[in-house]
């Protein structure tokens, strides 16, 4: 009985952190770039019985355990802006970007140009090319971004071509380990190192979007929470047929 109660609740914890997922998967539905995380479960098995009168696979207590989130990066859809300076990432590149706490890495091109300007993301960082940051001038106009990241502009009135620079483009052999750091940003950590993106190219005027889908989001949500129900009844069950057993013993004669 003790053992129902301990998988029961081994279940409710996982769950409880599915929950957490998927709502933040929802939250997310309408950010650029995002990347659904996923939860990985695994059984954990445990000897509990060990009297003679249990067969050897009824020895066995199967607990759930969280192993951990993976990241789908599936491409997200693309939306058309008409921006310039927006540019929607195809591929498994990662714009490179400068903040407070080093070079981040993101999907997110809704770039913009500051009072210097630099071209930064939406939150203000600057955005890296291979030679360090872009920076148009002030004459600059008819800007073209290519699909290898190749930034030009018309300058002045003389109706001359001029780069600006050239995204920096990288990706990562194993994109599990970059980590998220908030923002919409991952860091390069551990076994994640960036390389540069030669196969990714970039498209102006359009912004990837989230790769969650939502109905499948809500869907699994209302599942994760039935799910929980269940389990609590089940537990609710298993306290009572507990009590109740306490309850006939304390009654027999001694």
């Amino acid at each position: 009985m003790e053992n129902a109660l301990l998988i029961g609740l081994s279940r409710q914890m996982v769950l409880e952190r599915q929950l957490d997922v998927v709502a933040n998967n929802v939250a997310n539905v309408n950010t650029n770039g995002f990347k659904a995380d996923q939860q990985l479960f695994e059984e954990y098995l445990s000897s509990g019985a060990h009297e003679d009168n249990f067969p050897g696979a009824a020895r066995k207590v199967a607990y759930v355990q969280d192993r951990g989130t993976y990241r789908d990066f599936s491409q997200g859809s693309m939306q058309r802006t008409g921006n310039a300076l927006d540019v929607a990432v195809t591929g498994d590149g990662f714009l490179t970007v400068q903040t407070a706490a080093g070079e981040r890495y993101t999907r997110d091109g809704n770039l913009h140009m500051n009072n210097l300007g630099q071209l930064v993301t939406a939150a203000g960082d600057l955005v890296l090319g291979t030679g360090g940051p872009i920076v148009f001038q002030p004459t600059d106009h008819d800007i073209n971004i290519s699909p290898d990241g190749t930034v030009t502009v018309v300058e002045g009135v003389n109706r001359t071509d001029s780069i600006r620079g050239k995204l920096r483009l990288v990706n990562f052999a194993d994109p599990q380990q970059a980590q998220k750091q908030g923002n919409n940003l991952y860091a390069a950590v551990g076994g994640a190192i960036p390389q540069q993106d030669i196969k990714s190219t970039v498209q102006q005027g359009y912004i990837e979007k989230s790769n969650v889908s939502a109905v499948g989001e809500m869907s699994k949500m209302v599942e994760v929470m039935r799910a929980y129900t269940q389990v609590a009844n089940m537990l609710q069950v298993q306290s009572d047929l507990r009590k109740n057993a306490i309850e006939k013993l304390a009654d027999v004669p001694a």
